[in-house]
């Protein structure tokens, strides 16, 4: 598994976390800066985000990737966006939550987020 982090550094004990809850390796992290120029037009800076990936056309199709999206709730969707054109499908995402009580502030895997599962239980929904 590959997985695209946009946010904070993902740490040792989190990544066991991860390998356990979806019964997979990690190939590989892919750390991507996601700082943008608020004054500068947003889609092009988006795109460049998902290109410092790396990643080639059948790559984003056929590789099983995780993402740990960007803080920011306006680039964390249209990065989505971006990525579901990529790839096809809404990608899993990592969700972390602070652990109580760390000093210095600490944060653990809380669960992994299945959006296409999501989408597409959402679709049923809308059918009723």
């Amino acid at each position: 598994m590959i997985i695209l982090n946009y946010a904070h550094p993902i740490t040792a004990p989190q990544q066991e976390q991860i390998m356990k809850l979806t019964e997979r390796h990690i190939e590989r992290i892919i750390d991507i800066t996601s700082q943008i120029n608020q004054q500068e037009p947003f889609i092009p800076q988006i795109i460049a985000l998902a290109d410092a990936a790396g990643l080639s056309a059948a790559q984003w199709q056929t590789e099983e990737i995780l993402i740990n999206l960007p803080s920011l709730n306006f680039i964390a969707a249209a990065l989505l966006a971006e990525l579901h054109g990529r790839m096809g499908y809404f990608p899993p995402i990592l969700r972390l939550r602070p652990i109580a009580g760390a000093l210095p502030p600490r944060f653990e895997v809380a669960e992994i987020l299945n959006l296409q599962v999501l989408r597409d239980e959402a679709r049923m929904r809308r059918a009723q």
